[in-house]
């Protein structure tokens, strides 16, 4: 059975009280609750009932008062009335829009494939570790080994004597990585050229991720970053090539194309 609206069932139930209300005004009321008066018509006009329903109340209103008495009494004559409005309503045929067997519900459209997934590939900056990775790496291990190789051939890289402990070499150097250190310790005080300075470099590396909260991975988008870096790394870098090319005995500061190079590998 289908359900009856709301709507209809609030219309029904004004209709039974206007019909109420009119069967209790007076001793009139008998004589419009018989059926042969037109009050009934109009006040079941009023009350905005499908027309159809109408027609329905009717027909049973006239079954109704043709069987029975005429004047058995106002209760007598509109029981029937709301009742067939309601036997009326609850008959109603499913909606229009309805299926079969009056089911409401509506079955999926069928739509292209682009409105719900996508189907163009949208490019990404990620590639993949083979090949593209490895393939530089392996070609930029090949580029070193070729310059090593091309290097010990025309560049010879003998073995010192062996140490002797009553006699200092003059200059004598760090390593290559601990020359800038040294170089530093040439100009400043050795607490200002071991610990001052040193600290403030690593001091600011820590910093400058916090100063640089730009979370771009493209270098063109981290100038501040890039540029921290560069200042660290040549400065260190000069250190590095003064204390190699531009040191000789005693520390003193020479020219390697006029007092030679006080360096070796």
């Amino acid at each position: 059975m289908t359900e009856i609206p709301e709507h209809l069932r609030k219309r029904a139930e004004e209709a039974r009280k206007k019909a109420a209300a009119a069967s209790g005004g007076g001793d009139d009321a008998p004589a419009a609750a018989s059926g042969g008066g037109d009050d009934a018509p109009q006040s079941e006009a009023a009350s905005r009932i499908p027309a159809h329903l109408l027609e329905r109340a009717k027909k049973a209103r006239e079954q109704a008062s043709g069987g029975g008495e005429s004047g058995g009494g106002t209760a007598t004559a509109t029981a029937p009335v709301a009742a067939a409005a309601t036997t009326a309503v609850a008959t109603a045929g499913p909606p229009v829009a309805a299926g079969p067997g009056g089911h409401t519900q509506r079955l999926l459209t069928v739509v292209k494939s682009g409105s719900i997934q996508d189907v163009k590939s949208t490019p990404v900056d990620k590639v993949h570790v083979w090949p593209h990775l490895l393939a530089v790496e392996f070609v930029a291990s090949l580029a070193m080994l070729t310059f090593v190789l091309i290097f010990s051939i025309f560049v010879n890289a003998p073995l010192l004597e062996l140490a002797n402990v009553n006699e200092t070499p003059n200059p004598s150097k760090a390593p290559w990585y601990f020359l800038g250190l040294q170089e530093l310790l040439t100009m400043f005080h050795p607490m200002v050229a071991g610990v001052t300075i040193p600290g403030m470099g690593i001091f600011l590396l820590i910093l400058a991720p916090y100063m640089d909260k730009n979370p771009s991975n493209k270098p063109e988008n981290r100038k501040f970053a890039i540029s921290i870096f560069t200042i660290m790394l040549m400065f260190w870098a000069v250190l590095v090539m003064i204390g190699s090319f531009f040191r000789g005995p005693g520390q003193n500061f020479v020219t390697p194309w006029t007092s030679g190079l006080f360096f070796e590998l």
